[in-house]
């Protein structure tokens, strides 16, 4: 929707004829990232997508499906393409948080015979960090990851620590149904701008990955960006103009999730909102969309975000952002439900 930009907008947001290099350059590396994943991965495009979303708007990501559908392996393939450095963490029952953050040791001068503490770094010290099953772990644990999404940086000991950047957590989770599994806190769920649904293969998908994976032969993984370039990309999207129509259209379906009506300036909901959400999104949401909606635009080599753009990242945004209640689970109404019925529900057209 160009029309919802006029060119003083476009001309603020990208004020020289580099940005559009800029931009041009962000598309093609979407399309060779997802030829060097496609060596390895077959099938899982919604998936790879909303992981490049992510990563080009600075976000972190929560893959959520059974064991045995590829997210370790599409997490790793990702970082191999990037060039960035990169840790595993399995998380265990047993795991402590100092296991992800890092300790202080007492580390005694052999010259002078002082002891100090010494900061070792844990394995969250990477650009992209792979939370393998975190809801295997308990919730204390969890949390060790909480400032480090949100500040990038950690405190132990007093003592802060910068990550480096950029910095990508990238999370596996198995169904809460299963065996030995934690139910993430709000607060942390809070952190991931995407929650990525895993499914299963179609029949053809499944036939390639029998076929290639006990072939014996495999393609290496060629690495596309290097971590300056991926900054830069980053900075980039952030400076592509989204119009007040557009922002507003975000702030409009995030408003409409929440039951409470305790303002004026609610605009009265569905009533299925009522009926079905017991909590809300809070404004996270509405940033996550909006940033989402420029990488998506960029990926598509357009200096402007719209309110398609919005609309097709919402669903893993506020998917795990809305809390149903026992009338939701009763009908059969499974939170994507809610969400894309809020969705359709919110007016597209301008106010």
């Amino acid at each position: 929707m160009v029309e919802e930009l006029n060119m003083g907008e476009i001309e603020r947001g990208l004020e020289e004829a580099s940005d559009l290099e800029g931009l041009r350059k962000i598309m093609e590396a979407g399309v060779k990232i997802r030829k060097e994943i496609s060596k390895v991965i077959v099938g899982h495009s919604e998936v790879i997508e909303q992981l490049l979303l992510a990563l080009f708007s600075r976000g972190h990501c929560l893959l959520v499906g059974v064991p045995g559908l590829a997210k370790t392996l599409v997490v790793k393939t990702l970082a191999s393409s990037l060039g960035l450095s990169s840790n595993r963490i399995q998380f265990t029952p047993d795991l402590m948080p100092s296991d992800i953050t890092g300790t202080e040791i007492l580390q005694e001068n052999k010259a002078s015979g002082e002891r100090a503490f010494r900061f070792i770094n844990g394995p969250v010290f990477a650009n992209i960090v792979l939370a393998d099953e975190i809801n295997r772990t308990p919730p204390k644990t969890q949390s060790a990851l909480l400032e480090a999404m949100q500040e990038l940086q950690v405190t132990v000991g007093g003592q802060k620590h910068a990550l480096p950047k950029p910095f990508f957590v990238l999370a596996t989770q198995n169904p809460i149904e299963q065996e030995g599994t934690y139910p993430l806190p709000e607060a942390q769920l809070d952190r991931f701008m995407f929650m990525i649904l895993v499914g299963y293969p179609t029949e053809s998908e499944e036939l390639e990955i029998i076929s290639r994976t006990t072939s014996g032969r495999f393609s290496p993984v060629e690495q596309v960006l290097a971590e300056a370039e991926i900054q830069a990309m980053q900075d980039l999207v952030c400076k592509i103009p989204a119009s007040p129509h557009v922002v507003k259209y975000a702030m409009d379906i995030v408003r409409m999730s929440r039951p409470e009506r305790n303002s004026d300036s609610y605009v009265s909901g569905p009533e299925f909102v009522r009926k079905y959400i017991a909590w809300g999104a809070g404004p996270r949401a509405g940033q996550a969309m909006v940033l989402a909606g420029k990488a998506r635009a960029a990926l598509a080599g357009r200096f402007f975000v719209s309110r398609e753009d919005i609309k097709a990242v919402a669903p893993p945004i506020l998917r795990h952002r809305i809390i149903v209640n026992y009338h939701a689970e009763s009908d059969g109404m499974t939170t994507d439900k809610i969400v894309r019925k809020l969705i359709d529900s919110v007016p597209m057209s301008d106010v």
